[in-house]
């Protein structure tokens, strides 16, 4: 938990910037306002164009009052959304980074509707008819990560987490004490093993050394993650077709159907 949040770590311009050319950021949710805590638009990226979307927390103190720590306001996510259907409408695959705490829980972004607007990216996520790669680089956290978690291929960078609830919520909730936060952390099983080992990720993503140590290698690390999992879906599908998009949008609904299923086993 405490690499996943270390302010050094890479973040979604810094992987959009190394990983892709041409790109164009689009602003606006066409209603209310710009929301800089998430950030996206058209780019060039392994010779094909996409849509990239993805939280973007801050460098410093200055940058992450900006970007509100990566903490979208309803208007963000409805600017992620136009974003969605467009890459639909273009027929550009759709690369979304996750890392945010989870989306603001301010009484403002409430009566804005925020959580009407977490619903509505994944609601347009789940019927998208472009393939969806989907990485989580640092923090994984609530329905404001899982806005941008709907995806083909949920890839994950070995130290990030992801999490229903931050471990601080969990304990205060659980416990009634937020210092339980690590006892908290460790029953969820919110690392990249444990979500990978219980299906919720698809693949784990090496970091040669943390991240926020040497971040070159990781950024190419998951642009090779990336490129791998698309290669594998234009190669599953044919997406040149109608029915090989209702295949993908088949396969989509059922690996978010299987999960949480269980059966515990009875003895005779």
């Amino acid at each position: 938990m405490q690499l996943a949040r270390q302010r050094e770590r890479p973040h979604t311009l810094d992987y959009i910037h190394e990983l892709c050319t041409e790109f164009v950021e689009l602003h606006g949710d066409r209603g209310f306002r710009e929301d800089a805590a998430l950030v996206g638009g058209p780019a060039h990226f392994a010779g094909r164009t996409v849509m990239v979307l993805g939280h973007q927390k801050g460098t410093n103190a200055k940058e992450n009052v900006q970007r509100h720590f990566g903490m979208a306001h309803p208007e963000g996510y409805h600017k992620a959304h136009r974003l969605m259907l467009q890459a639909e409408k273009f027929g550009f695959p759709l690369l979304t980074f996750i890392d945010t705490p989870g989306a603001d829980p301010g009484l403002a972004s409430e009566e804005r509707g925020q959580a009407h607007a977490i619903a509505a990216c994944i609601q347009a996520l789940t019927g998208l008819r472009v393939p969806i790669v989907a990485t989580v680089i640092g923090e994984g956290g609530s329905g404001g990560a899982l806005a941008l978690g709907v995806a083909d291929e949920v890839l994950m960078l070995e130290n990030a987490i992801y999490t229903v609830a931050s471990p601080e919520a969990a304990a205060s909730i659980l416990f009634r004490d937020s210092a339980q936060a690590p006892a908290a952390a460790a029953a969820m099983r919110i690392t990249a093993a444990d979500l990978a080992r219980f299906g919720l990720v698809d693949r784990v993503i090496p970091e040669r050394a943390p991240a926020h140590e040497d971040p070159l290698p990781t950024i190419v690390a998951v642009g090779r993650a990336i490129r791998a999992a698309l290669d594998r879906l234009e190669a599953a599908y044919d997406l040149a077709t109608p029915a090989g998009v209702d295949a993908l949008l088949a396969a989509r609904y059922e690996k978010f159907s299987a999960m949480g299923r269980w059966r515990e086993a009875t003895a005779d």
